[in-house]
Formats: structure tokens, C-alpha cells, sequence
């Protein structure tokens, strides 16, 4: 099974990196970046990283394409959130007798529900999890609008900004430490606005 599936992620990438090539490439890229939001298991980085390789030029473009279409399909995920709760998480809630739980849960969300999405934002981690989840506790719009944008629009125009400048040695760099780099800023950053508290 895990064979199976890890086979057809495979397959799903190469099919990425065939996209990133052609010439409807940046509706290609919409796509991708719409469903990654939702549902899709694979990052439009892997078709951002060849096509700014190509088209350096275009580098601004790509990367801002690639974050209005995250948004939207972060919109997209609030509403799987939203709708499919009473459907789908709520009985299962009711089963387990944890819905005094989850309530918990949505207030914490609440608090700190911007860093949340930010973090899921700019990081590996599924944002995807971070859409439905912010849905289903109704975390404030204009909340998870900025966070989304701001989220998204940072790590797609890093990712476009040290390609154009660097170029193909950058690829191989971001490929292997996207991750870790992404933790690092976000825990970087966290720690700056908690020190102004205390200036």
C-alpha cells in the first residue's frame, strides 16, 4: 500500500515537472497551487523552482500567481472546514465524546489562530490541515486572509527571489533545506516579536 501510493506520488511529481515546461505552465501552476491548498499532497515549489529557472524574468509574476492562487484554495479548504463539519467531524466527535475537547481546541485556535496559519503558511507543513481546520472552528476571515498572504506571498517570492539571483546552484540548495530554512525563519521570527514585548 505505501509502495503503491509513494509510486503514485512519484508519478504526480514527474507530471509536475513536465507542466512546469510547457506552454500553459503558469495555468498549470494556478492549478496546483489552488488544489496544494485543499486537498493536493505535493508544494507548487516543485514547479516554481523550473520555471523561474527558465524564465528568470518572470520570477515576480510566477511566485505572485503561486500566492493568490494558495489563497484562493485556502479559501477553498476554509469551506471544506465550514460545510463538511456537521457531515463528517462532528459525529465522529459525538462517538468519542471529545466534543467538550475540540471546544477547547477552537478557543486556543482562536487566540492563536494567525501564528497557527502563518506558521502552516511558510513552513512544509500540510497547509492544507491549517485551511480545513480554520474553517471548522470559524477562525476570523480577515485573520486568515493576512496570515494566508502574508504566509504564502513570503516563502513563494524568497523561493523566486534566490533562484533569479543565484540560479541553478540555488536549486539544488532550496530543494535539499526548504525545510529546515522555513522552520528556522519562522522560529526566528517568532522570537523577534516576542522579544519586543519585553523592550
Amino acid at each position: 500500500m505505501l509502495k503503491t501510493f509513494h509510486a503514485l506520488v512519484q508519478k504526480t511529481y514527474d507530471i509536475m515537472l513536465d507542466w512546469s515546461a510547457h506552454t500553459n505552465a503558469m495555468f498549470f501552476l494556478f492549478l496546483v497551487a489552488f488544489a496544494e491548498s485543499s486537498f493536493f499532497p505535493i508544494p507548487p515549489d516543485v514547479m516554481i523552482i523550473p520555471m523561474v529557472l527558465a524564465t528568470p524574468n518572470k520570477a515576480w509574476r510566477i511566485a505572485g500567481l503561486a500566492t493568490l492562487a494558495s489563497v484562493l484554495g485556502g479559501y477553498f479548504g476554509y469551506g471544506i472546514g465550514v460545510f463538511a463539519f456537521d457531515m463528517i467531524a462532528k459525529p465522529i466527535l459525538e462517538f468519542y465524546n471529545a466534543a467538550a475537547q475540540f471546544h477547547e481546541f477552537e478557543n486556543y485556535y482562536h487566540e492563536y489562530g494567525a501564528w497557527i496559519v502563518f506558521g502552516a503558511g511558510i513552513t512544509p507543513f500540510p497547509y492544507k490541515i491549517i485551511t480545513i481546520a480554520s474553517g471548522v472552528v470559524h477562525l476570523d476571515l480577515i485573520v486568515f486572509t493576512v496570515a494566508s498572504v502574508l504566509a504564502r506571498g513570503m516563502r513563494f517570492f524568497l523561493v523566486a527571489w534566490l533562484l533569479k539571483k543565484y540560479g541553478a546552484p540555488m536549486k539544488i540548495f532550496i530543494e535539499k533545506h526548504l525545510g529546515i530554512l522555513s522552520v528556522i525563519f519562522l522560529l526566528l521570527l517568532i522570537g523577534g516579536f516576542a522579544a519586543l514585548k519585553y523592550l
